[in-house]
């Protein structure tokens, strides 16, 4: 089933999807500045050091760990947000046309999202997590790199977006294969879009010409037959689900300290989670190439190249 393109036109929110689109908005724009200096080097790496040889570190990761992949962060000085706005959930659920924009610059992007593999910070973490000195990961991306590097369990807070699910019937995809379906309805459309593509984006999309979006031709959910396919990922202005928060929620309480690594903290669900191990007294230290927003609630903060500066830590955990 194919879904015929959509002219482009206004959504239309009730009061409610207003209110959270508008509070997304904020948080999209959010600029996260200086608000503690960072630590000298040798004092940074010391302090974390000595909390991975403790063990029981809870580590979060953000789109830092993955730039080495060739996936772009969000908020760093060559981040995506410089360029491109994502989409509110509000924009996705309740604008058809701008489903239909997603799904077309997402076509392109997958060819490379798909394609990244994991870097050496993935699979140095993996092994942090086999060998028990970190009590759990949570990540904020959504490329599955971490499961793929060997990390288990890992909570994707944010979800992923090798799934698919419908917002009508809650059906679920495999993205690859839905891939497959767009192929059939855009025989050749991605090899030739890809070339007039610019600026892959974290959330799997590129930017595209309206031109090449208004000859994309979208397919509908495989048993309710609607276009309301998302991928299975919390955009801005969408709640993390329940079973997500629960496992954060364990993970914090038997979890000693935590290692925050190469993330800003922009966005609340993760923040939050500085803030909880905070205020129950447990160490807190950002490993970050640029500010954090859970700087002020750190005890290490070493801003510095992710890759190195893991690296440098696990030669001397020996």
């Amino acid at each position: 089933m194919i879904a015929r393109p959509h002219v482009a036109e206004e959504a239309v929110f009730t009061a409610q999807a207003e209110k959270a689109h508008r509070a997304a908005l904020r948080s999209i724009a959010r600029i996260v500045e200086d608000s503690v200096p960072p630590q000298p080097e040798q004092a940074a790496h010391a302090g974390i050091l000595a909390m991975l040889k403790t063990g029981d570190v809870l580590c979060v990761t953000g789109a830092g760990v993955s730039t080495d992949s060739g996936i772009p962060d969000y908020r760093g000085p060559e981040g995506s947000l410089h360029r491109h706005r994502p989409m509110t959930y509000q924009e996705f659920k309740y604008d058809a046309a701008a489903r239909h924009r997603y799904w077309a610059r997402s076509f392109v992007g997958w060819r490379h999202m798909g394609a990244a593999v994991p870097n050496a910070s993935h699979h140095l973490l993996a092994s942090w997590q086999q060998r028990g000195i970190l009590s759990g990961l949570i990540t904020q991306n959504v490329d599955g790199l971490h499961a793929a590097a060997g990390s288990d369990p890992v909570v994707a807070l944010h979800g992923d977006l090798a799934t698919v699910h419908c917002l009508t019937c809650g059906s679920r995809e495999d993205r690859r294969h839905l891939d497959q379906r767009f192929e059939v309805a855009n025989p050749g459309y991605a090899e030739a879009a890809m070339v007039a593509a610019e600026n892959v984006n974290p959330d799997g999309d590129v930017s595209l010409d309206p031109s090449w979006v208004q000859r994309f031709h979208m397919v509908r959910c495989l048993v309710c037959g609607a276009d309301t396919l998302k991928p299975d990922v919390v955009y801005f202005g969408e709640t993390v689900p329940p079973e997500r928060k629960a496992a954060v929620d364990e993970l914090i309480q038997h979890s000693a300290s935590l290692l925050v690594v190469g993330s800003s903290m922009a966005v609340m669900s993760g923040f939050s989670i500085a803030l909880r191990m905070h205020r129950a007294g447990k160490p807190v230290a950002v490993l970050n190439g640029g500010p954090s927003r859970a700087d002020a609630k750190a005890d290490w903060r070493w801003r510095t190249r992710i890759a190195p500066a893991l690296k440098q830590l696990d030669e001397d955990l020996g």
